[in-house]
């Protein structure tokens, strides 16, 4: 089997790998949001502050980056288009105007847009706190994204619809039902797929929702033929990967790469909140192997 070759860490804050498919070898790779490390960049309305989490180097599937950064009161992302990339928009603490295909809509924190393959979107901040905010992006074409793209202005005047005419969702604990054990992890946790198969152009799969409670795990399992990235939004927990573990935190991105055994387990006080990213190698073509551990003992 191929092993994956990590190149040189980044302050212990993100490891990339090079472009092979198998799993993970080493230390595991994981992104750590931290403003620090956040840099300027403009899209057309406006200085942004981002960082990249995930990068498609490391991926063996199509997913091209995950990202996260902060948009100032009155600044925004430009109304432009992919033809090669789905995106999704995700803001967390404060409301957003988001717009697809010339429609806005004022979607509360906690939400998340699907900007498909060849529509045109923007995010606004219309509010008066910065908006903590983190985009996915998945390609047609494996690390292949759109060159050339032309940012318009921000819509900050634009007609405000409801209920939103496009596709969104809210993270919302209250929306998930109780499943599991997930692959034979401990206890029950609150699982939600708002996003599911067919909604997506590309070989993006799924994107869920689960809360594991205190002493609670999404069991060690393996895919083989598709890939997952963890991203907690609060909580905290124990990660492993490949048999390593180590404490993760809200903000952290965990990928989990073709043929990695993976889990989490929720060591804490409070519950862990996250979402977990679903690209499959060939589309629609899922698979998963449980492996027996709720890693509690670890």
């Amino acid at each position: 089997m191929m092993s994956r070759c990590l190149s040189a860490a980044l302050a212990g804050l993100l490891l990339l790998a090079a472009p092979c498919i198998a799993e993970q070898t080493g230390t595991p790779v994981f992104g750590r949001t931290d403003p620090a490390q956040y840099r300027d960049v403009e899209y057309g309305g406006g200085t942004l502050r981002e960082m990249t989490l995930i990068d498609s180097a490391l991926m063996g599937t199509n997913i091209l980056y995950m990202k996260r950064g902060v948009i100032p009161p009155g600044a925004g992302i430009g109304e432009h288009r992919h033809e090669n990339v789905e995106e999704m928009y995700f803001v967390f603490n404060a409301p957003a105007e988001f717009t697809v295909d010339g429609r806005t809509a004022l979607l509360p924190a906690g939400s998340c847009v699907l900007c498909p393959l060849g529509s045109t979107h923007a995010l606004y901040n219309s509010g008066d706190v910065p908006l903590e905010w983190l985009t996915i992006a998945v390609s047609k074409e494996k690390g292949r994204g759109d060159e050339g793209i032309v940012y318009g202005p921000v819509p900050k005047k634009a007609k405000i619809e409801s209920p939103a005419p496009f596709r969104w969702e809210r993270f919302d604990p209250t929306l998930c039902r109780w499943v599991g054990p997930a692959h034979d992890g401990k206890g029950l946790i609150l699982n939600r797929r708002p996003w599911v198969d067919g909604n997506f152009g590309t070989n993006w799969v799924r994107v869920g929702h689960c809360v594991i409670p205190p002493g609670g795990s999404i069991g060690y399992h393996r895919h083989d033929g598709m890939e997952e990235v963890y991203y907690i939004m609060s909580g905290r927990g124990r990660s492993t990967v490949n048999g390593t573990t180590w404490d993760a935190r809200p903000g952290d991105a965990l990928p989990c790469t073709v043929h990695d055994s993976h889990g989490i387990y929720n060591n804490g006080t409070e519950n862990l909140d996250l979402f977990v990213l679903m690209v499959s190698m060939k589309k629609d073509v899922l698979d998963s192997t449980n492996l027996g551990d709720d890693l509690s003992g670890r």
